[in-house]
């Protein structure tokens, strides 16, 4: 290694949404974290465009949500239209039913995720957490002591520990012989833009089937759908909290697509009853092709992946960057804990052992989303996802409860405040509940009340991330696991 290298604790490969959560959550934790991205300002485009309930749970924990809030606004009804004429109106998320857990986010809350970047940039920042742009990754070195990444251009970076979140084609993943498992979702490829268009009311999301099929598909974000309802799909959405559409096209059997303000000028007055030049701009363009994959593993020594880096998924449903902020806010306390000696090495481990099997089963649904065989709704709300097969998860009560080790903490009402306000910041919780607390590690804070539902009574060790890690009726064990996960770290 160089003279020059930077030295750090941590340091996260990728600037995109991944990146810069997990760059806050150890900012907040007073980890010395440093962010390196190959661009050279944040990433344009509207790319992943909608938050699940869940995701804006760990937004709100992160000190974000009131900015997400501002900068976006909620999915609009879908109408299909056929040779200039609307067919019907189209719900594209099934409303919440009776039994789901509790939140104060029902629906998905749709950002342009240009903006969700400079937003979670900005918290960032704010924190003193520091992003340095123009480092393009080239390679990794690790050892008994640390890691060291290797750039193009300029000095190295030495750290404890490196998180590639440095999307698909991960630079670290390629560089560690990491492989991904996985298949083509749809083998037409697809063009998405960000368009100024004259002509259609922002009050819909407007979906343009081909002439077999006039139906409203489910596919990659609307449009997709079953084998023979592709052909030259088309979808125009507004994008709330800005004065653009995200437009979304497939090509069948094409090899080269035209992101140009001419070529997608074409697509609309072929595939729609606007005229071509009702497209004024285009502001930013990309293409692709569905694919799910999955990494072989998320963990190689001391370095880990997350976000695109660990799971590529279709669009369908706007599964993949929900999951990846989620990998963040899982993998963030674990380091924090490893790195001030609080929690063995070990802790680490237990990042790939719960977020993997989350991601193969995102992967897995949206994928049937984008074939149509799946719905959007209280799956795709990722309310109802927990790490109950983790070893992470100690129930000792001999008859659980309906809130269980391994659940999200419901966001119920306790004495007329929501309990995720009162588990806000990076801390562990111990809730007691219709039952006495017992003496508690230092650093613990501790919630008592009366029974409530779902919970029912009794002790619940609750994660920095917002799920019950620890349960009992009593004491016996409490100490040894908040031990074993370095609870009671104030950072």
């Amino acid at each position: 290694m160089g003279t020059g290298a930077t030295r750090t604790d941590v340091v996260v490969v990728g600037a995109g949404p991944t990146g810069l959560a997990l760059g806050i959550d150890l900012a907040r934790r007073g980890v010395d974290a440093l962010v390196v991205e190959r661009g050279e300002r944040l990433a344009p485009g509207s790319r992943g465009k909608g938050f699940q309930p869940r995701t804006m749970e760990v937004f709100e924990d992160l000190g974000v949500l009131d900015a997400v809030l501002a900068a976006g606004g909620t999915y609009p009804a879908a109408v299909v239209w056929r040779d200039g004429r609307k067919l019907g109106e189209h719900r594209m998320f099934d409303p919440v039913e009776e039994g789901e857990p509790h939140s104060r986010f029902t629906a998905p809350w749709m950002v342009p995720q240009w903006r969700t970047t400079r937003i979670l940039y900005a918290r960032l920042t704010e924190l003193g957490g520091r992003v340095a742009f123009g480092r393009e990754a080239a390679g990794v070195d690790q050892d008994a002591d640390g890691v060291t990444v290797r750039f193009a251009a300029g000095a190295p970076v030495r750290a404890r520990y490196a998180v590639a979140a440095d999307g698909g084609r991960s630079a670290l993943r390629r560089a560690l012989g990491i492989g991904m498992t996985g298949e083509t979702v749809d083998p037409d490829p697809v063009l998405v833009a960000d368009v100024r268009v004259e002509g259609l009311s922002r009050e819909f999301w407007h979906l343009f089937p081909p002439p077999e099929d006039a139906r409203a598909p489910e596919g990659p974000e609307g449009a997709g759908g079953r084998a023979g309802s592709r052909r030259g799909f088309l979808a125009i959405c507004p994008l709330a909290g800005t004065d653009d559409f995200q437009l979304v096209a497939q090509f069948p059997g094409a090899d080269n697509l035209d992101p140009s303000l001419e070529g997608i000028r074409a697509v609309v007055g072929e595939r729609t009853h606007l005229a071509p030049e009702s497209v004024t701009e285009v502001g930013w363009s990309s293409d692709f092709r569905p694919r799910a994959a999955l990494a072989d593993r998320f963990r190689s020594g001391r370095v880990l992946l997350a976000g695109d880096a660990a799971h590529v998924h279709s669009p369908a449903g706007g599964q993949g960057l929900n999951t990846s902020v989620q990998d963040a806010y899982n993998l963030g306390w674990k380091l924090a804990a490893v790195l001030t000696g609080a929690a063995p090495e070990a802790l680490l481990d237990t990042y790939e052992e719960e977020r993997r099997p989350v991601a193969a089963h995102i992967l897995a649904l949206s994928t049937a989303i984008h074939r149509d065989q799946a719905r959007r709704g209280a799956a795709t709300r990722q309310l109802g996802l927990g790490y109950w097969e983790s070893s992470l998860a100690v129930e000792t009560r001999d008859a659980p409860g309906a809130v269980r080790a391994g659940d999200r903490v419901p966001d119920v009402q306790v004495d007329g405040v929501r309990l995720h306000a009162s588990l806000a910041g990076p801390r562990w919780t111990l809730l007691a509940v219709g039952t006495r607390a017992p003496r508690t590690p230092e650093g613990v804070r501790v919630l008592s009340c009366p029974p409530v539902e779902p919970f029912g009574t009794g002790l619940y060790l609750i994660r920095p991330d917002g799920y019950v890690g620890w349960t009992g009726t009593g004491p016996e064990g409490l100490d040894a696991y908040a031990a074993r996960v370095g609870a009671g770290v104030g950072r």
